[in-house]
């Protein structure tokens, strides 16, 4: 079964059931190549659920999922991970593997030599903003931001097509949080890469999307850009609205203080 190619991921008709848990029902999304789509909505909603159909650590109960025009089921699980880089909140590094171990682990895996290997590593440090001497260091030298920067870069390493992100910032200071999510922004505009980001945070959607899905009780009640979010009349969208107009008065007190 095939889809259209120039569509990066899509869902047609997609149910997940957990026992007798409906976790997803009838989901139908299409993410395009490049495209940034932020997954937003309460934990619980079925966000996290989402991403782990894409990369088959779960298989739909009904309705199919498709990357690069192949229905997931019919790609070798290894081979369609391996296309796919994968970035969350707790990160996962081997904390007995080097920096330099931990990015080129999917590269190695793959059979690339060991020069090009260093050469991935070295660009990818430099690429998400680490100087080369942290090739040697170990995770637990390094700090939380740094820690998911090394995330990204893992994520990057084989140069997948797609990048899943599953609320990769959220357990940063807001600080830290912000650097990246500014520091990412760059990111994306340089690599072009299709990634499917799942976060709670509104201001963290609009600050990284470029199209928006909000995810209630396991179905998809809005997609769009950020700009048709802000129009719509769902109940669910307007709560989520109403916690960006309640920092307006912050940001006019910041304006003031800037003058």
């Amino acid at each position: 079964m095939e889809s259209n190619p120039e569509v990066a991921v899509k869902f047609s008709e997609v149910s997940y059931q957990l026992g007798q848990r409906s976790l997803l029902s009838d989901l139908n999304l299409d993410v395009q190549p490049g495209e940034t789509l932020v997954l937003l909505g309460r934990s619980g909603c079925g966000k996290t659920t989402t991403l782990k159909l894409i990369n088959r650590l779960l298989t739909p109960t009904s309705g199919n999922v498709w990357v690069e025009g192949k229905v997931t089921t019919r790609w070798n699980p290894i081979q369609l991970r391996r296309r796919i880089g994968y970035v969350i909140q707790d990160i996962g590094l081997f904390p007995h593997f080097t920096i330099a171990r931990n990015i080129g682990l999917v590269p190695a895996l793959e059979g690339w030599p060991a020069p090009r290997i260093r050469q991935r590593v070295e660009t990818l440090l430099q690429l998400v903003g680490l100087d080369s001497e942290f090739a040697q260091r170990y995770p637990h030298q390094l700090s939380g931001g740094q820690r998911q920067r090394v995330g990204v870069a893992r994520a990057l390493a084989a140069d997948p097509p797609i990048l899943l992100m599953d609320e990769p910032f959220g357990a940063l200071d807001p600080i830290t949080r912000s650097s990246i999510q500014q520091e990412f922004q760059q990111l994306q505009r340089t690599l072009g890469k299709t990634i499917i980001f799942v976060t709670h945070d509104i201001q963290e959607a609009f600050i990284l999307a470029s199209k928006i899905g909000l995810m209630q009780n396991g179905r998809l009640i809005v997609q769009g850009t950020p700009t048709e979010f802000l129009r719509s009349q769902e109940p669910e969208a307007i709560a989520f609205i109403q916690c960006l107009r309640a920092l307006e008065p912050l940001h006019d007190l910041l304006k003031e203080n800037m003058l």
